[in-house]
C-alpha cells in the first residue's frame, strides 16, 4: 500500500491494485477506474523528501471498484532484425587477413561486397498496462533496435516475428493513435516556454471537440504531473539562450507526448544524460503513467537501485539475444542458478551487467547465457504459479482489442475516437485527431511565436538585402540611355536576379533544425504533412514582401530604372518565392546542413550560367537548351529585361553612339561624323548623329528576348515556387518515414 496525504485532513490509505490480483475492493454503484489526470493530479507520494520527488503533494480519492483483468497485454514473439552491412574485400598478402567483427553474431554472408548481421535474434516477451518494462544491455545490445521495433520504426518486411496487442495483430495506423514514442534526443523548440511547448501538443493531439479552457486545464494539470510548475514560464533554451534544466527538458520532452494519454508509450534511453535524482524523477513519473493504466516500455542503460524499484520487468540484451527475462526479483535465484550467486550488497542491474560483458569477452561468448535463459524460461512457464490470475490471455476470457481501446476511452483515456460499438477497432480512432485548417493555424500560430522571438534571424537577412541593395546602387547610381549604359543595366538586372535566389540559402538551416522534430511529430499523426507544408509557405510569405519592398525601393530609384515600379516589386517578390520554396525543397531531401549548401549554391551558379546573360538562348548548344527552360533565374531575368526595354518608342543607340564598344570608341568625335557619313553614303541612308539605330526591341532582340511577355515571366516564376512546393510536400511524405530498412 502507499500513504498518501491529504492537504487539509488525516492521512488516507490507496489501495495499490496495478498488480495485485489478490486484493478485494468494497463493491460501488458504478465502475470507475482513475484516469491518469485524475490519479496523478489527486495521488501523491509521502516519502518525496526522501526520495527526492519533487511533484507536488496531492489529495486523495476514494477509488471503489471491482478488480477487473488487465485490459492490454503486448505480446512480442520471435522478432528477428537481419541488417547488410558492407564487408572490407582484403587482398591476402597485401592488405592481410580481414578482422573479424566481434560484434557479428549471427552474420551470414550476404554477398561478396556485404554480410548480414543479426540485431535482433529470436526476441520474445510481453508487457502489460500497469507495469514499467525496461530493456537492459551494454551499447550495441541491440536495446533501441527493440524499442524501434515494438514502436512500428522498421519497415514491414524487415522485421520477423509476431506483434499482438490483446491477442490481435497490432496495426500500424492504430498503433501510431494509441502510443506514443520518446526518443532519446530532447527534440524542443528552444524559444517556446514549457507551458507554451505543452499547449501546442495538445492543440495538436487532442480532438477539437475538447473546448479550449479543458484543454488548458489539461496542460496546467500535467506540469503539476510532471513537477514543472516553477519552469512553467520558462523557455527551453538552447547553447545560445539560458533555459530549463537537463532533468526538466527531458519531463517536457515526455509530457508533449502524453498529453493525450496514450495506452502505449515507447522511450529511448529517457535517463541518458541525468544526474541520479532526475533521472529518479524522470521514472517516478512513468511509473504513475503505468498506473494510470498504461503500457510503459522504455530502455535504460545502468539504473540506479532506487530506479531498480519502480521496474516490473525486465529484459535483458547482448548483441541482439535475450540473456534474462522477468520481473528484478527474479535476478538473485536466476544468477545462482547460474553459478554467479549476486552479492548481497551489491546492484542487481550493475552485477548483472558487468558478467554479461566480461562473457561477452570470452571465447564461447554468451551463447552459455542464452541458452540457459531458454531453459529458465521453460521451467518459469511449466510452473502454476506463473499464470496471473485475471490476466487476459488469449485462450480464456479476456478483452478483445476493440474492447479494450473501449473501456479505455470511457474510463477516460484522451485518445479521441468513435463510440460506436460495431465499429472496428481501426476505424474506432481517426488517423488524425484535428481537421486541416486546426492543424494550419496552429502550426502557422506557433512559426510566427518562433521568428518573434528570435528576431535576429530575420534581421541578418534583411540587413543583408539593404547592404547588397546599397552596393548595387551606388555602384550603378543613376545610369544613363547609351550603349554602355545599356550593357551596365543588363548587368545589374543579372547580378540582382541572382542575389535575390542566394538570400534565400538562409530557408535551409532553418528547416532543417526542425527537420527531427517534424518527425517525431508526424511519425505519430500529430498533423498532416500538407497542413506543414501549406503553414510553411504562408508564414514565410509576410517577410518576402518585406524583404522585396526593401531591395525594389532602395534600387529602382538610385540606379534610375525605367518601366512599372510595381512589376520590379512583383519580379522580385516572385523571385524570392521561388528561391524560397526551392530550398525547402532541397532541406527536405537533404539532411546536413554543409551538404546542402553545397548542392544550393552549386545549382544557382548552374541557373545563373543558363539564364541567357553569358551566353544568349540562340548561342546554348541544343544538348543544353532544356537547362535553359528550366532555369529559376531566366524568367525572372527575362521579366525585368521586359519592362525596362519594354518602351519602342525610347532610343537608346543614336548616330555615332554606334560606335562604342568597339576599337572605333576611341577615334575623335569629328573623325566618327565622317565614318558616319562614308556609311550613310555606301548604304543609301541617311544617319545623322541624331539618327535613331535602337530601340528598346531591338536591344531585346540582340539578346534574346522574344518568346515571353513580362507577365508570363511573372507568372512562370510564381508557378516555379508552388512547383517545388509540391516536391517539398512529395519528399516529406517519401522521405519522412522514419523507419529502419
Amino acid at each position: 500500500m502507499s500513504r498518501v496525504v491529504d492537504d487539509n485532513s488525516s492521512p488516507k490509505v490507496l489501495p495499490y491494485y496495478h498488480n495485485q490480483t489478490n486484493v478485494n475492493f468494497q463493491p460501488s454503484t458504478k465502475s470507475l477506474a482513475p484516469t491518469l489526470g485524475q490519479l496523478l493530479e489527486r495521488v501523491g507520494d509521502a516519502r518525496k523528501e526522501e526520495t527526492g520527488d519533487e511533484t507536488p503533494a496531492h489529495h486523495a480519492i476514494q477509488v471503489g471498484q471491482e478488480l477487473r483483468p488487465l485490459p492490454f497485454v503486448l505480446r512480442f514473439s520471435n522478432l528477428t532484425y537481419n541488417v547488410k552491412v558492407r564487408q572490407k574485400v582484403s587482398i591476402p598478402g597485401i592488405l592481410g587477413h580481414p578482422r573479424s567483427d566481434p560484434f557479428s553474431n549471427g552474420s551470414e554472408p550476404g554477398g561478396v561486397f556485404s554480410r548480414t548481421k543479426t540485431l535482433l535474434n529470436d526476441i520474445s516477451g510481453e508487457a502489460r498496462d500497469g507495469e514499467i518494462m525496461a530493456v537492459l544491455g551494454a551499447s550495441g545490445s541491440g536495446k533501441s533496435t527493440l524499442i524501434d521495433a515494438l514502436g512500428n520504426r522498421i519497415a514491414r518486411g524487415s522485421l520477423k516475428g509476431k506483434i499482438t496487442l490483446n491477442g490481435e495483430p497490432l496495426e500500424s495506423r492504430l498503433l501510431k493513435v494509441i502510443s506514443a514514442y520518446v526518443m532519446q534526443d530532447d527534440l524542443l523548440f528552444p524559444m517556446l516556454t514549457v507551458e507554451e511547448t505543452l499547449m501546442f501538443a495538445a492543440e495538436f493531439r487532442l480532438p477539437r471537440t475538447l473546448s479550449k479552457s479543458k484543454k488548458q486545464a489539461r496542460v496546467q494539470q500535467l506540469i503539476d504531473q510532471l513537477g514543472l510548475r516553477n519552469a512553467a514560464k520558462t523557455v527551453i533554451g538552447d547553447e545560445g539562450h539560458r533555459g530549463v534544466s537537463g532533468g526538466e527538458r527531458r519531463r517536457v520532452s515526455i509530457g508533449i507526448d502524453i498529453i493525450h494519454d496514450p495506452i502505449i508509450l515507447f522511450l529511448d534511453e529517457p535517463t541518458s544524460g541525468l544526474d541520479s535524482t532526475s533521472a529518479f524523477m524522470v521514472v517516478k513519473v512513468l511509473q504513475r503513467i503505468a498506473q494510470s493504466g498504461s503500457i510503459v516500455i522504455m530502455s535504460v542503460h545502468q539504473p540506479s537501485y532506487r530506479i531498480l524499484g519502480l521496474l516490473d520487468r525486465l529484459i535483458f540484451l547482448s548483441r541482439g539475444n535475450t540473456v534474462f527475462s522477468g520481473p528484478p526479483s527474479d535476478l538473485p535465484d536466476f544468477f545462482s542458478s547460474l553459478g554467479h550467486p549476486i552479492p548481497e550488497k551489491e546492484n542487481r542491474t550493475e552485477f548483472a551487467l558487468d558478467l554479461i560483458r566480461e562473457l561477452e569477452t570470452s571465447p564461447g561468448g554468451t551463447k552459455a547465457l542464452v541458452e540457459f535463459n531458454k531453459q529458465w524460461q521453460s521451467k518459469k512457464r511449466g510452473a502454476p504459479s506463473s499464470v496471473i490470475e485475471g490476466a487476459p490471455l488469449d485462450s480464456r476470457g479476456g478483452l478483445s482489442l476493440k474492447e479494450a481501446i473501449s473501456a479505455s476511452i470511457s474510463r477516460g483515456k484522451l485518445v479521441s475516437g468513435a463510440t460506436n460499438s460495431d465499429a472496428s477497432h481501426t476505424t474506432m480512432v481517426p488517423k488524425y485527431a484535428n481537421p486541416f485548417w486546426k492543424e494550419f493555424t496552429t502550426l502557422s500560430k506557433r512559426s510566427i511565436l518562433n521568428s518573434r522571438r528570435m528576431p535576429e534571424l530575420f534581421g541578418i537577412r534583411l540587413g543583408v538585402v539593404l547592404i547588397t541593395s546599397f552596393i548595387l546602387a551606388t555602384i550603378f547610381w543613376q545610369l544613363d540611355t547609351s550603349p554602355k549604359g545599356v550593357q551596365e543595366r543588363i548587368g545589374f538586372f543579372a547580378f540582382a536576379m541572382s542575389t535575390t535566389f542566394y538570400t534565400c540559402a538562409e530557408a535551409l538551416p532553418v528547416f532543417l533544425q526542425e527537420r527531427y522534430i517534424f518527425l517525431r511529430e508526424t511519425s505519430h499523426n500529430a498533423y498532416r504533412r500538407s497542413s506543414y507544408v501549406f503553414s510553411h509557405a504562408l508564414t514565410s510569405l509576410p517577410s518576402l514582401i518585406i524583404l522585396s519592398l526593401a531591395f525594389a525601393i532602395a534600387t529602382f530609384f538610385s540606379v534610375g530604372l525605367d518601366g512599372s515600379f510595381f512589376y520590379y516589386f512583383c519580379i522580385i517578390f516572385a523571385s524570392f518565392w521561388a528561391g524560397n520554396s526551392f530550398v525547402s525543397f532541397l532541406s527536405g531531401v537533404v539532411s546536413q546542413v554543409m551538404i546542402g549548401y553545397v548542392i544550393v549554391v552549386a545549382i544557382l551558379a548552374y541557373f545563373l550560367l543558363f539564364s541567357g546573360f553569358f551566353i544568349n538562348r540562340d548561342r546554348i548548344p541544343n544538348y543544353w537548351i532544356w537547362f535553359h527552360y528550366i532555369s529559376l533565374v531566366k524568367y525572372p531575368y527575362e521579366g525585368v529585361l521586359r519592362n525596362e526595354f519594354a518602351d519602342s518608342t525610347k532610343c537608346f543607340v543614336r548616330g555615332v553612339q554606334i560606335f562604342d564598344s568597339t576599337p572605333l570608341g576611341a577615334v575623335p568625335q569629328a573623325m566618327k561624323v565622317q565614318i558616319l557619313q562614308s556609311l550613310s553614303n555606301s548604304l543609301g541612308v541617311s544617319i545623322t548623329p541624331s539618327t535613331c539605330l535602337a530601340t528598346g526591341y531591338d536591344i531585346l532582340k540582340q539578346q534574346g528576348i522574344t518568346d515571353l511577355s513580362k507577365w508570363n515571366c511573372l507568372w512562370i516564376t510564381v508557378a516555379w515556387g508552388f512547383f517545388f512546393r509540391i516536391l517539398f510536400y512529395l519528399s516529406l511524405l517519401l522521405g519522412s518515414r522514419n523507419k529502419r530498412r
